[in-house]
């Protein structure tokens, strides 16, 4: 908490580190909500939720629950071969770089020791951390590993920095909920980038600074907001990296709990990389034939293939001679070429570059984790739904390659409900699940509820009377001329048609004249279900840290259930 609030006096400081304190203590009302009630969720995930162990074709060392992880120790420690001492001597120096605390360089130099296990996770470099659920996916990673660690196997947690991707428009905003209640998007695109090039490579300017300014203008002044604005100008400031920024944010804010950051793109961890790469390099033709085979056997039993490959797939990136991370497909024979380029790679040539020059290459999305547990002996993954689909496919990459498919766990979920947004809930009859109805229908719902009890019996009179007198005319009709009878028919249901829309705006412009009513309305949906989605996939940690200071990182810490699968709705 020191770090966050730096420079304030120490009669000031006390006093918030009693309140911070009591706030700490507070019991939290934490409920769960499965995520079959949640929509857009794939059939693939859902059953791994409720089966992980029915799906071993797919994830052949899939664990029932976290609690079994311990079992699976003894098999990654057999089959781990990279050099400890050299690995953890870069994991120090990047964590000094990213302002490592004591506990994470403590943990460190616990993972030197032959038994230790890591318990990994990841995500993109985001802007300022990007979606909440970064840091939903740290804090699993932190409580498994010391749920590891009371069970007796050693254990670090390791948060890996997605730094190599090349999509910085995926990274370059996030969204907050402003002091105005409304969703706020906070961009940052420097001038004269690289297109292309990995986003941990970007180099940040002095516009950063506007893009800080005006985001605690929009979050307004707390207690809290000074020593965040300082905290953020003091990572991300003119000149360094995307990755670097990224990282020593993440430090700041979950250093204390001993979490490890790692940056895939330091050149030590590309060298002790690059016996991999040079086995994928010559088992490119099978990785692809397998994958896509995987794809065919998901789609076969009802699921959905995340990523698509083609027979020319390579799974590796080549960094051009300008910085950009180029796609290599296959020209025939055993000759690759830059994608959208003349430059070709005989598969010798690719080889020597993996042994000799690993920094050129980057692994892609079905060889990144792979690439990940080689470099550390990782007991299990914490990730998403979609990053669950992805193990689906690319378990065939690990025995492609010979390395133990590793347990893959959904990263915990959350919902957090501030008391204001409780209330309103509350006043309605209203849970989570009601808002996933969106916000028309929702409103109309609640129009409808309230509407005045003689304005829907005129409409619902006007209805019945319009059907009575339309089927007198209908029995007239159809004995002059029976197309006269289908006409009418097309005609009342169009006269209906309007008659409920026009019910459906006025009970709509009755709930909109009472202006508290929409405005807390809005808002509820802003914080809960931002743009209708869950709020974690959007939503920056620094509008609740702003709000509630560091104590809101000890709610999420407390609230977390690895035994829960469900989303976890937090009521402040």
């Amino acid at each position: 908490m020191n770090t966050i609030i730096d420079g304030i006096g120490a009669t000031v400081l006390k006093q918030k580190m009693e309140r911070a304190a009591g706030m700490r203590n507070a019991k939290l009302n934490v409920s769960s909500l499965a995520f079959s009630q949640i929509p857009h969720q794939s059939r693939l995930f859902l059953e791994y939720l409720r089966d992980p162990l029915g799906l071993t074709a797919y994830y052949p060392n899939a664990l029932r629950s976290p609690s079994d992880a311990a079992a699976f120790a003894p098999v990654v420690l057999e089959k781990y071969a990279t050099p400890r001492q050299d690995l953890c001597d870069v994991l120090v120096s990047v964590n000094i770089r990213a302002g490592a605390h004591a506990e994470s360089l403590a943990n460190i130099q616990r993972l030197r020791n032959a038994n230790t296990v890591a318990v990994v996770t990841g995500q993109q470099a985001g802007l300022f951390t990007g979606p909440l659920y970064t840091i939903y996916k740290a804090i699993s990673a932190i409580r498994m590993s010391e749920s590891l660690n009371s069970a007796g196997v050693s254990s670090v947690p390791v948060f890996w920095a997605a730094t190599e991707d090349h999509d910085f428009d995926e990274v370059a905003s996030t969204y907050f909920v402003n002091r105005s209640g409304h969703r706020y998007k906070a961009a940052y695109d420097p001038t004269g980038r690289t297109v292309g090039a990995p986003v941990g490579a970007v180099t940040i300017d002095e516009e950063i600074a506007l893009a800080v300014r005006d985001l605690f203008t929009e979050l307004g002044h707390t207690e809290f907001s000074d020593g965040l604005r300082g905290l953020l100008a003091d990572a991300w400031a003119e000149g360094s990296t995307f990755a670097d920024a990224f990282l020593k944010t993440m430090s700041r804010l979950l250093g204390r709990f001993g979490l490890v950051v790692l940056d895939p793109r330091d050149d030590g961890l590309k060298r002790l990389a690059a016996p991999l790469y040079a086995q994928a390099v010559f088992a490119a033709d099978e990785i692809a034939a397998r994958i896509k085979e995987r794809s065919q056997d998901l789609v076969a039993d009802g699921f959905h293939a995340q990523v698509h490959v083609e027979d020319d797939h390579f799974p590796l990136f080549i960094i051009d001679k300008d910085g950009r991370r180029a796609a290599l497909r296959k020209t025939g024979g055993r000759v690759y070429r830059i994608n959208g380029a003349k430059r070709q790679f005989a598969i010798d040539e690719l080889a020597g570059i993996a042994a000799e020059e690993p920094h050129r290459l980057s692994p892609g999305v079905m060889l990144r984790p792979v690439v990940q547990d080689y470099l550390l002996p990782t007991i299990c993954y914490f990730g998403g739904a979609a990053e669950i689909a992805y193990f689906a496919q690319n378990s065939k990459v690990y025995t492609a390659l010979g390395r133990p498919v590793t347990p893959i766990f959904h990263r915990q979920s959350f919902t957090v409900v501030e008391a204001s947004q409780g209330r309103f809930l509350e006043q309605f009859g209203l849970t989570l699940p009601d808002l996933f109805d969106g916000q028309e229908a929702l409103l109309l719902r609640l129009a409808r509820d309230s509407f005045a009890a003689d304005t829907e019996r005129l409409f619902e009179l006007a209805e019945k009377g319009i059907n009575a007198e339309l089927d007198r005319l209908d029995q007239i009709l159809s004995q002059i001329d029976p197309t006269l009878g289908e006409n009418l028919d097309r005609r009342r249901r169009k006269i209906i048609y309007h008659i409920g829309a026009l019910r459906k705006k006025a009970s709509l412009a009755k709930m909109r004249q009472d202006e508290t009513f929409e405005r807390r309305f809005n808002r509820a949906f802003a914080a809960l279900l931002p743009a209708g989605g869950l709020q974690e996939r959007s939503i920056n940690v620094f509008t609740y840290l702003n709000k509630f200071g560091p104590v809101f990182i000890d709610w999420i810490y407390d609230a977390t259930d690895l035994d829960d699968k469900g989303h976890r709705v937090i009521n402040l």
